[in-house]
């Protein structure tokens, strides 16, 4: 940690995120000395783990995403204290509710939960200390600040979790802190003096001063004192502007010579979800999407997550289909996906309109509408779709550890027929939408190695079962019986065919083939600049969607050039490119208007690749258009 130097990008679109939970990463890694499993130790050792992170930054991926790392009030830090399933829960059928029942008897005593329950936050967590540490204070930083020079030496980024909206509890409960000290004053209170709860948990008055300091202040501590390089915010629209706009003011102030590190380099993201009794600015102006314009503070963008893998994460069916699990071109046979062809085209939208940053006044020809509009007149449940100034304002992911993971959702919206070599391909496109886009990409961490979690949608305190990450590839986890009833038991009802069909389970050459597929997207990404334009006006001037909303335009495909003849040359060595995104069951020819004439050939880096389909994709050049294989995405360069 005292040697190894922060690793800095040359602009925040360049960051690449993979979210990773501390213990995740190692407690089922055999490479893992057994003492060392699930602890910050565990990212000093060459193990499977540290060795799959290595690959992915061999390709381009530059940040490591920690959830919460902080004192967490749920976990038991003695080992000793922490329980374990009763059960042989691999013994059991792949839909049963027995693996559920076994966990959930202990649940509230084992060693694993998410951790959005901060205790004390300017403290590392216990739990993931060796045991020797976790009872002392020093030794555990120490620990920690090992973890973070590990990854720090094999030149990753470190972005940590933050929860300061809200506390587990109140008044002089156990893990109440805040309203001990001054009691009523930190916590935000409703009129008839009650704790508001709308973040599920005990909220914080962001808006009190004091308030707002110990979060400037906690930042800032793990800024200087830890070298963490970024910051991700729970419910951040929970906060205000101003508390944002103060701690990347305090970030600023710490420059190498009076800290040691340079805060200006700290990126700073968030979810700013608008709810609750802060909604629509009624307490204060909310660091909200689209409220934070000019600040450089990233929002998840929830458009193209929604648009590629279909519906929402509160969807009561969970089979409707979006653009990356075969809406309208690959019908699952659901009545929820009535209407898919309109759905489709919407959905197509929502997707270009992320690629090239979810920009407010990013304009191009809807493909739902063959009109032209800006991204703030595209609709989004009822919202402006574009809400961003900057394309560093937004996070495009498509998985997180929130909700089902991406293979999942896969498995309930394809056609249950589809082969694996295909939910391999659909699971590669997916991710290509955030590797691809203007924006930072977010994957949640095995995103690329098929990773289940049993189909479970909130597996926050589910156990290591249910959150296994296998980095070999043996188990992707599904099929580990149905998921815990609480969260997941209205829709039993669709898991169980689901979980008890054993062609859905992958194999470890299956898991390897979509690891390397994914590796290949991001290092397209960062084979030209072309792909992190870096501002709204390059991004305005290059990016464009020419078959969209024309008689070109075929459902279910995405074709994307990127211009680089038009405002500054950013990559000397292209005139240009082409993406076409194919997410149908069936090879396409695809016209991209304006390039009849044009030579340009596949990416070498997909020429000379693992996936042997995408090496049949080719270009006509007198008709400008792109053959590509079904379910494929291609990258064609223009020397």
């Amino acid at each position: 940690w005292t040697a190894a130097a922060q690793p800095r990008l040359a602009s925040t679109v360049d960051t690449a995120i993979y979210e990773l939970h501390v213990r995740d990463f190692s407690i089922s890694d055999p490479s893992v000395p057994e003492s060392e499993r699930g602890s910050y130790l565990a990212f000093a050792r060459a193990g499977q783990g540290m060795r799959h992170l290595t690959a992915l930054r061999a390709a381009g991926l530059n940040t490591i995403h920690l959830l919460p790392t902080f004192d967490i009030a749920s976990i038991e830090e003695d080992p000793a204290r922490q329980s374990t399933p009763a059960c042989d829960l691999a013994s059991f059928p792949p839909d049963s509710t027995e693996q559920q029942a076994c966990i959930n008897a202990i649940r509230s005593s084992d060693a694993f939960n998410w951790g959005y329950d901060p205790f004390h936050w300017l403290a590392p967590e216990g739990s993931f200390a060796s045991s020797a540490a976790s009872a002392d204070g020093g030794k555990r930083v120490a620990e920690f600040r090992t973890m973070v020079g590990a990854l720090h030496q094999a030149g990753l980024r470190v972005v940590l979790d933050q929860v300061y909206n809200h506390t587990p509890t109140a008044g002089i409960a156990p893990t109440s802190v805040l309203d001990k000290m001054v009691p009523d004053y930190y916590q935000r209170l409703d009129p008839r003096g009650n704790v508001y709860t709308s973040t599920c948990c005990q909220n914080i008055a962001t808006e009190h001063r004091m308030a707002q300091k110990i979060m400037v202040d906690a930042v800032v501590v793990w800024a200087r004192d830890y070298k963490i390089d970024g910051f991700r915010f729970d419910l951040m629209g929970h906060h205000s502007k101003a508390n944002m706009l103060a701690i990347r003011a305090a970030l600023n102030a710490l420059t190498p010579a009076n800290s040691g590190v340079d805060g200006s380099r700290v990126y700073l993201y968030g979810e700013g979800w608008n709810f609750g009794e802060v909604a629509n600015n009624a307490l204060f102006q909310q660091a909200s999407q689209g409220q934070l314009g000019g600040t450089h503070i990233g929002t998840f963008s929830d458009r193209l997550r929604d648009a590629v893998r279909g519906g929402g994460p509160f969807d009561e069916d969970p089979r409707k289909q979006g653009f990356g699990s075969g809406e309208f071109t690959d019908d699952n046979g659901a009545d929820i996906n009535n209407g898919a062809e309109a759905g489709l085209r919407h959905d197509t939208d929502l997707v270009q309109l992320g690629l090239a940053g979810n920009l407010r006044d990013f304009g191009f020809r809807l493909n739902s509408t063959g009109a032209p509009a800006v991204g703030s007149q595209i609709d989004y449940n009822g919202s402006p779709a574009g809400y961003a100034s900057a394309p560093d304002e937004v996070i495009t992911y498509v998985d997180a550890h929130d909700n089902e993971t991406l293979f999942d959702s896969l498995t309930f919206k394809l056609p249950v027929a589809t082969s694996m070599s295909d939910r391999v391909r659909m699971n590669t496109l997916s991710l290509a939408t955030t590797a691809l886009a203007q924006t930072p990409s977010f994957w949640h961490a095995g995103a690329d190695l098929l990773r289940s979690k049993s189909l479970d949608r909130n597996s926050y305190d589910s156990g290591d079962w249910f959150n296994r990450l296998d980095w070999s590839g043996a188990d992707n986890g599904f099929g580990h019986g149905l998921p815990l009833e609480g969260d997941n038991g209205a829709k039993w009802s669709y898991m169980r065919p689901l979980l008890a069909n054993a062609a859905l389970k992958p194999s470890a050459a299956d898991v390897a083939s979509a690891a390397a597929q994914a590796q290949e997207m991001l290092r397209l990404r960062y084979s030209t600049r072309l792909f992190r334009l870096g501002s709204a006006g390059a991004i305005k001037a290059k990016v464009s969607f020419p078959a969209s909303g024309t008689a070109d335009a075929i459902p279910g495909v995405i074709a994307m050039r990127i211009d680089d003849t038009v405002g500054a040359d950013l990559d000397p060595s292209l005139r240009g490119l082409v993406v076409v995104f194919n997410a149908t069951p069936n090879a396409v020819t695809q016209v991209v208007p304006g390039l009849a004439g044009a030579e340009l050939d596949l990416s070498p880096i997909q020429a000379s690749g693992s996936d042997p389909v995408v090496k049949t994709a080719g270009w006509d050049a007198s008709a400008g258009a792109a053959s590509v294989p079904a379910r494929t995405v291609a990258v064609f360069l223009q020397p």
